[in-house]
């Protein structure tokens, strides 16, 4: 956890900075991603990192590419080309990349979140209660807040651009926007993806509640995962000792930063949830810097 990272500056083409992730042109065949120690939340960029989480991230999604990829249960075609991000850089410039980025191949990517879960929380708990049903996928009557699902659902988001929140949207649009077979494959690759995930996080006591994948095509029409995958950051995770149905179990993620910036106020009032956020205090960003942490020696012990 030394120096942290909140802006990489490399001499490589910038192909988009993202919520935490800052992403470099390669040639025209390759992207390397580099892990900021940006936080976000409620989809606004804090002015404050949280030091080693870019590190801690890249590591937990590495493990979950090599337990999900061609090496572990070959579930999908992974976007990692094998290759050391340090070899991309200048000399003066690994720094910034080491223990933090992935040189993966550049996909196009397709524009739907897809998103898997399998308890009920977040915005799908809200949702339930309205219409008991979730991003159109009707769901049995007296489930509670947190509650386990009979079965993982598929409940697809459109993805937003940075700063906007993304749009919780039906299987039937997507079939829309890509096509039946692609939405089809990427439905149900996504759910086989989150219960074998799911399936061993419990082995660690962590509960994978729900998560999101990012998928995207490369030059011969793969269907190839990519981005990040089940960190802290595109999931929520609850210890299994915690967990109690109808509240809402504490999770391994920015929930400290959430539940103190709910009680925020700017210029006298509470904080609106758009930029700027307001300075987050040092011991809400050790505490959130330590669950990460927890969550990656629990799931990797």
């Amino acid at each position: 956890m030394s120096t942290a990272l909140h802006t990489s500056a490399l001499s490589l083409p910038l192909l988009a900075r993202g919520k935490v992730r800052d992403n470099y042109a390669v040639g025209d065949d390759r992207i390397l991603m580099v892990a900021s120690d940006r936080l976000s939340a409620f989809d606004v960029i804090m002015g404050e990192p949280i030091p080693g989480k870019g590190a801690l991230l890249t590591q937990m999604a590495l493990f979950w590419f090599d337990k999900l990829g061609p090496k572990g249960a070959n579930l999908c075609p992974i976007h990692l080309t094998g290759d050391a991000p340090e070899s991309v850089v200048q000399p003066h410039e690994v720094p910034q990349v080491q223990g933090r980025s992935m040189l993966v191949k550049r996909l196009k990517p397709i524009p739907v979140e897809a998103v898997v879960r399998g308890y009920l929380a977040g915005s799908g708990w809200k949702e339930y209660q309205e219409s008991q049903s979730v991003c159109g996928v009707p769901l049995p009557s007296g489930l509670k807040n947190a509650s386990k699902l009979p079965e993982p659902i598929y409940t697809p988001a459109a993805k937003a651009a940075v700063g906007d929140h993304d749009e919780n949207i039906t299987f039937e649009k997507t079939v829309e926007m890509i096509g039946l077979d692609l939405a089809t494959r990427i439905r149900d690759i996504s759910i086989a993806i989150y219960k074998t995930a799911a399936e061993y996080a419990l082995t660690k006591g962590i509960i994978i509640a729900d998560t999101k994948f990012e998928f995207g095509l490369d030059k011969d029409g793969t269907l190839t995962l990519m981005d990040e995958v089940l960190t802290p950051d595109s999931s929520r995770y609850w210890p299994v000792e915690s967990y109690a149905e109808g509240s809402n179990p504490p999770s391994y993620d920015k929930q400290f930063v959430r539940d103190w910036l709910e009680q925020a106020v700017v210029d006298g009032k509470p904080w609106n949830k758009t930029p700027p956020a307001p300075r987050v205090p040092n011991d809400v960003i050790a505490k959130t810097a330590a669950k990460y942490q927890e969550a990656l020696q629990r799931l990797t012990a």
